[in-house]
């Protein structure tokens, strides 16, 4: 089986306001260990931290990976009076800070406001593949697929104080740069990085960094990167949207050695799917990723399923994913826990005074830092073999 890893970004927050909190320095400042060691790293704001695991075998370990991630970066935040949230964009309005880095500065000083209030936790998946040139093939195979996952993983129903409307709007807050979104067709590895030379060599992105397809070629390490999904508020969620992506680039992979060509979907379907499961998430349609024609987001969910289900099923998946999915659909995602929250706060209080909702959108993320860490032992980050193996981290290498 594939190895498969994730890194998640963490909104860290005030627990009685709600606000975004600009410690991620502080948070990080207690670890003498680096990054490679503790599993924690800085983002383009002060107000995220990001979590990364190991490459893992199993959604078992994954997911203990995944809340020792999240219980190492809440205890941190607890030490500065915070807390971290899985929430993909803060419910209530705030300045950003973005980290002192040149990099980022540089960002900054480019992107303009689109660099300031790209506050936004995105949660990604690395997929290990056998080669470059394999990953390429599974790119191309998968495109037309992962907005499903942006559906299932939607959590992100408010921005700056107000409801948006959308399920995911961190997806439609991301795409303002330049070079996110889904991909065209690339056909092989020389294609692929003669697209990517063409993109820097405009000067509108910095580096290779910036190429924020939905689905890429990781730098510095040998997997398949993908990049659709909001952070989840449930740990066992962002375990089981790993575990489909797994079962994705498994499955290209398969095809390709069958000679299965990959469906050539005009980018522009691609964008309208991917619009339409930012915007009503699972509480509507979704565009079926056979014929891209809406059809009720549970059917195009289960469709996803019965896709993978041979590659699931060899690998003692798939009664494992029919009961996250099934858990995912009768409760909702992320957006609908967020928004009930919300509901129940209102329901059974006044605001007094302060601007309209924001008593209720702090209750949003109080209930989110709970959910965030539910299941996590307490101290088990403090395990003092937890990240001592040799395996590494899913770092990133960020150039200056």
């Amino acid at each position: 089986m594939r190895t498969f890893g994730v890194e998640e970004e963490l909104l860290i927050v005030d627990p009685v306001t709600g606000m975004p909190l600009a410690l991620a320095d502080a948070l990080l400042a207690g670890y003498e260990e680096p990054a490679t060691e503790t599993g924690l790293s800085q983002e383009l704001k002060l107000e995220q931290i990001e979590t990364q695991t190991r490459p893992c075998h199993s959604y078992a370990e994954l997911l203990q990976q995944i809340r020792r991630g999240r219980a190492m970066a809440d205890e941190a935040a607890r030490r500065h009076g915070a807390r971290v949230a899985a929430i993909a964009t803060s419910p209530l309005a705030s300045n950003t800070h973005t980290t002192p880095d040149p990099r980022y500065a540089a960002m900054l000083d480019h992107f303009g406001i689109i660099a300031t209030e790209q506050l936004t936790c995105g949660f990604h998946v690395h997929t290990s593949v056998e080669s470059p040139e394999e990953g390429v093939v599974v790119l191309d195979h998968i495109r037309d697929k992962l907005a499903v996952l942006t559906a299932l993983s939607a959590n992100s129903p408010y921005w700056r104080g107000l409801p948006t409307g959308f399920d995911s709007y961190r997806t439609q807050a991301w795409n303002r740069w330049p070079t996110s979104g889904p991909s065209s067709l690339f056909g092989s590895l020389t294609a692929y990085r003669r697209v990517v030379q063409r993109l820097l060599d405009t000067g509108v992105v910095l580096d290779e960094g910036m190429i924020y397809f939905d689905a890429r070629i990781a730098r510095n390490q040998p997997t398949v990167e993908v990049r659709v999904a909001d952070v989840c508020l449930r740990a066992e969620d962002a375990a089981l949207i790993a575990v489909l992506v797994r079962a994705l680039v498994e499955t290209a992979s398969l095809e390709m050695l069958d000679g299965v060509d990959p469906t050539p979907v005009p980018t522009a379907l691609l964008r309208m799917a991917g619009w339409r499961a930012s915007n009503s998430g699972l509480r509507g349609d979704l565009l079926d990723f056979g014929d891209f024609r809406p059809q009720p987001a549970a059917d195009v969910v289960w469709a996803l399923v019965d896709y993978l289900s041979p590659v699931l099923d060899d690998q003692g998946e798939l009664a494992l994913v029919k009961a996250g999915i099934t858990g995912i659909l009768e409760r909702g995602n992320g957006a609908l826990e967020q928004r009930d929250a919300a509901a129940r706060y209102s329901a059974g209080h006044r605001d007094g005074g302060n601007p309209p909702g924001s008593e209720a959108l702090a209750a949003v993320v109080s209930h989110a830092a709970k959910v965030t860490v539910r299941g996590t032992a307490t101290g088990a980050f403090k395990d003092p073999v937890a990240f001592k193996d040799p395996v590494p981290l899913l770092t990133r290498v960020r150039r200056p």
